[in-house]
């Protein structure tokens, strides 16, 4: 696939976190925060299941054989969409995910800075840190 598709894809998914986002914050309020941090997880759940039916590799024997920490997606994910459930009615679907892109942009470049859980290593330079503090200029910009 290249580049320029992956990055239309990744745009489009961002867009459908802050369409979830608005989702998730009348149906938290409705039925808990929990509640509606569980229906997104079971929808999502039947929906890779019924994948994994068709999918042409089917590797699920293994994921318990890997080192545990490569599992830890399974809490931060519920954690993530708890945030998303909380925070969006109180400040808003845009302010809640450009603090979460904030979050999101500081701890990849240090991933990729330090080249954790085992990526790539790309060294942080000007640009990047640049990208960062234009996405906290934004934030403080949306929360005046």
């Amino acid at each position: 696939m290249g580049q320029i598709l992956t990055l239309l894809i990744v745009v489009a998914s961002g867009m459908g976190l802050s369409v979830e986002a608005g989702l998730l914050g009348p149906l938290g309020e409705e039925v808990g925060h929990l509640g509606a941090t569980l229906s997104i997880f079971l929808v999502g759940g039947l929906l890779l299941s019924i994948a994994l039916v068709f999918a042409p590799q089917r590797s699920l024997g293994t994921m318990l054989a890997q080192p545990r920490w490569l599992l830890l997606g399974g809490i931060l994910g519920p954690v993530y969409v708890i945030v998303l459930t909380v925070a969006t009615p109180i400040i808003g679907v845009g302010t809640t995910m450009v603090g979460i892109l904030c979050g999101q942009v500081a701890a990849s470049l240090a991933i990729d800075h330090f080249g954790l859980f085992l990526t790539p290593r790309r060294a942080m330079d000007r640009y990047r840190l640049s990208a960062l503090g234009l996405i906290l200029i934004a934030l403080w910009i949306l929360n005046r």
